[in-house]
């Protein structure tokens, strides 16, 4: 696969990038032979004419976004400088470890209720009949939704205890 460099997408983002903004300023915008592209506010009518341009107003253009300029060496906010191997204190650490915990368990203990609520509406797959359950293919889609919501819920809650897994023991 060939990959650009970045120095020919940049140009060529502002290649492409520039007729744009000479239509969006009112200019004329021409394409010359060999794809160059030139405004009015770089020739007149009468040189584009002679070199061969054609006006392109009205045609599409396509902007191509390069990638954003790396700020100068002065304007850069320095980062705090950090050891590369510098570790956060371990009792820090641990109390980390402690509120990671305590918020993924009682998110676990909030999913394991809707769960429960969930499975009790669904009643073993034969929930309760709503009055504007008329048609019977709409409570076979709203039974088939609380299935899915089921399961989805139990996906969720096995997530968040692989979660709990990954944490060291309190």
């Amino acid at each position: 696969m060939h990959r650009f460099h970045p120095t020919l997408a940049l140009f060529l983002g502002a290649t492409l990038a520039w007729p744009a903004a000479a239509l969006a300023q009112g200019a004329t915008v021409y394409r010359c032979p060999g794809n160059v592209y030139t405004s009015s506010a770089d020739i007149s009518a009468k040189e584009a004419e002679a070199k061969g341009c054609k006006t392109i107003e009205g045609a599409p253009i396509t902007v191509i976004q390069g990638p954003q300029p790396r700020p100068r060496s002065g304007t850069a906010v320095p980062e705090a400088p950090r050891p590369a191997d510098s570790k956060v204190d371990p009792s820090q650490q641990r109390a980390r470890d402690g509120d990671a915990r305590r918020i993924l368990e009682s998110e676990l203990k909030k999913e394991e209720d809707k769960l429960a609520q969930l499975q009790k509406d669904y009643n073993n797959g034969e929930p309760e009949r709503r009055g504007d359950e008329r048609n019977y293919q709409k409570y076979q889609d709203r039974v088939a939704e609380m299935k899915a919501a089921i399961a989805r819920k139990e996906s969720d809650i096995a997530a968040i205890k692989r979660e709990i897994g990954k944490l060291p023991p309190s």
